[in-house]
């Protein structure tokens, strides 16, 4: 019987590790969007594939799809589109089309908060060069906000009996230096004369 329950135990533990890993990895959706006079509607550019616990060093590009932007088009709009409420989800960035130019490789940039919800999407385009690299498609980096520094403070404010600030008096250069000029003074007297040399 103990057996039997302990099988059990480890095949739970077991289901519930697959069941905290599956729901680690998170996909987020990028669509693109050129801006120009005419409507047109968002396409999927990328989808990228990152662990929310560990976002910098596991992002990766799952698919990408060159997109086909019109000739007047010199801008476009990059972010996280839900193409089923027809809106966009994250904070967008506009880039030039010139990132999808010969001789550019386009990082997809992702910002995500401390839950690992992307809030942001961006784009650039990274020159490549043929001699030092052979990878020429395209890359991702997930940017995970962190908690701000908190100011250092001091001692805490000094008040008085009346709730005002005490302000220390300044020393006055004698306060201050009154020893270095006791040893000037000491040096200087007890200091030899020329007195005569060489008789």
């Amino acid at each position: 019987m103990k057996f039997l329950s302990g099988v059990y135990s480890l095949a739970a533990l077991a289901l519930a590790g697959l069941a905290s890993a599956a729901a680690a990895d998170r996909t987020a959706a990028i669509y693109i969007q050129p801006v120009s006079q005419s409507a047109v509607a968002p396409a999927l550019l990328a989808e990228i594939a990152y662990d929310p616990s560990s976002p910098a060093e596991t992002a990766e590009v799952i698919s990408y799809e060159a997109p086909e932007l019109p000739e007047e088009a010199r801008l476009v709009r990059i972010g996280v589109y839900s193409a089923s409420a027809g809106r966009w989800e994250s904070s967008t960035s506009v880039a030039s089309v010139d990132n999808f130019g010969k001789g550019y490789a386009p990082t997809l940039l992702l910002s995500v908060d401390e839950e690992g919800q992307v809030f942001g999407a961006a784009l650039r385009g990274v020159r490549i060069d043929a001699g030092q690299t052979r990878d020429f498609g395209p890359k991702a980096v997930v940017l995970a906000t962190r908690p701000g520094s908190q100011p250092e403070l001091n001692k805490p404010v000094v008040l008085s009996p009346e709730g005002k600030n005490v302000v220390p008096e300044e020393k006055t250069f004698f306060q201050k230096y009154w020893w270095l000029i006791g040893i000037v003074i000491m040096l200087s007297m007890t200091g030899g004369g020329g007195g005569e040399q060489g008789k």
